[in-house]
């Protein structure tokens, strides 16, 4: 027992943007604050995906191409956005990938987990009324942040440690957000969420077949379902909580259960690591934090 989509509240009124909203987490999470009320925005890559998505779900939804692989494709969403946005719900992500680069030279997995929603986030932040909420992962506690080769340029790929890298990165920029948006004086609120083991796309689309083969056999064993997977971000997007807070899985290991405040990985609450990884992203993306305490929102 405990919180479940049931105890959502009212969402009427608010508009709400979710990455990744045609499948698996991100669909359920768009689903449900659309059955609660609110107008929800399904940022997706493939189009088509996202309006045969869209056509299942219940309230006003619609569907906006954005791909985070590409920060010009990232920028156009921005720019097209018109009025406010409550809530922006970074869930998109890319798992255990080959190596491979972004449209714009960055590693798949750090360009598109933490690169792209870092761009996205801070181009809407003037926009934005309430919160972000950013999808980690517990897989979080294996990375490490190379801030000289975040790209693996000079290091041997390793897809479980860009993995790693790319969520802690997810933490560490919640970590330095709410730092930046409290020295502003800006309401918002960063908070972050993970889902715990939850029977996903992501688990079969790794590189080497037979670890697919043992992932999927391993999520129809063990996993919980995408429905209760969301759980931690609907609660994350939806309840009072203090930046900064970090909800997963009551379970056993933060593997399944009813969502609740969990804790992280001392790394990923560094605030040096935290700061000098903001300032490597705004040189690569080309794109620093908008708001001035003249100006906050």
């Amino acid at each position: 027992m405990g919180w479940s989509a049931e105890d959502i509240p009212d969402q009427s009124g608010r508009r709400i943007v979710v990455t990744g909203a045609n499948s698996g987490l991100g669909r359920v999470t768009a689903t449900e604050l659309a059955r609660h009320g609110a107008a929800v925005t399904l940022a997706v890559r493939d189009e088509a995906k996202g309006r045969e998505a869209a056509a299942a779900m219940p309230g006003s939804v619609e569907v906006r191409r954005l791909d985070l692989a590409d920060l010009a494709s990232v920028r156009a969403f921005a720019e097209a956005w018109e009025g406010t946005l409550d809530v922006l719900i970074d869930n998109a992500g890319v798992m255990l990938t080959p190596e491979r680069r972004t449209k714009d030279g960055f590693e798949l997995q750090f360009g598109t987990n933490h690169l792209g929603h870092f761009a996205l986030t801070n181009l809407l932040l003037p926009k934005l009324t309430d919160r972000v909420v950013v999808v980690s992962s517990a897989a979080h506690r294996m990375g490490r942040i190379d801030l000289d080769d975040p790209n693996w340029e000079r290091r041997r790929y390793r897809s479980w440690g860009a993995y790693g890298q790319s969520k802690l990165a997810n933490l560490l920029f919640v970590w330095e957000l709410q730092r930046r948006l409290d020295e502003v004086g800006s309401p918002l609120r960063a908070v972050a969420a993970h889902p715990g083991y939850a029977a996903t796309n992501l688990q079969t689309r790794m590189a080497n077949p037979v670890a697919n083969g043992v992932s999927a056999l391993a999520t129809r064993l063990l996993a919980q379902s995408a429905a209760d997977g969301a759980l931690p971000t609907l609660y994350a997007a939806t309840q009072e909580l203090p930046g900064r807070t970090y909800i997963g899985p009551g379970g056993f290991m933060e593997q399944r259960g009813a969502p609740k405040v969990v804790g992280r990985a001392a790394a990923a609450s560094d605030d040096g690591t935290a700061r000098r990884l903001w300032e490597l992203s705004e040189r690569l993306t080309g794109i620093e934090f908008p708001l001035t305490s003249g100006a906050a929102a």
